[in-house]
């Protein structure tokens, strides 16, 4: 498996780059900058980069913009997703490894949320929950596919004053 690419996506800010782009109009570094704000920008830049050279990330238009080009970013689909090759020639190891990089971002994640001001987890809608289900292989996929299709549909939408960033993260295995 190339861990490469496994380690180019699964790096934290690298994470929240591809996160900012999935399902979404194109982006320009300064738009994923005001969405990033903890970023440093050269930080920013070369981690835009190293997504584009990897082509985990397109340039979808290239406008000159005083003196400089400015690129409008998007994301390839399937790009940052790691495919069943992949995950068939990862060793329990990498597995391991690869879980504990996605939960380290997902603490990192839930760490700058509790520290912002006014915390409200009820208002906000906060939840974290484990369930055990009784499924066949069968059933496993439709459910899987189903909260796929709800999250590609709710990924369709576009910022509003209404709306704000929500994070969800799935893990699904079996016990």
């Amino acid at each position: 498996m190339s861990e490469q690419k496994a380690d180019l996506i699964l790096h934290p800010v690298r994470m929240r780059i591809i996160q900012c782009l999935i399902g979404g109009a194109p982006k320009t570094a300064q738009q994923l900058q005001e969405l990033l704000p903890d970023v440093p920008q050269a930080t920013l830049y070369r981690h835009l980069k190293k997504l584009s050279d990897a082509n985990m990330l397109a340039i979808a238009e290239e406008r000159p913009n005083r003196g400089t080009v400015e690129r409008w970013y998007t994301l390839p689909e399937r790009a940052a997703e790691l495919t069943a090759d992949d995950l068939r020639a990862a060793s329990p190891e990498d597995h391991l490894a690869f879980f504990m990089k996605f939960a380290s971002h997902l603490i990192g994640q839930y760490g700058r949320y509790v520290r912002k001001p006014g915390l409200d987890l009820l208002a906000d809608g906060v939840s974290y929950r484990q369930i055990a289900l009784q499924l066949s292989d069968e059933e496993h996929l439709r459910l899987l596919a189903s909260i796929r299709e709800l999250f590609a549909e709710a990924a369709r939408n576009e910022p509003s004053p209404e709306r704000r960033n929500r994070l969800y993260s799935v893990i699904a295995f079996p016990e």
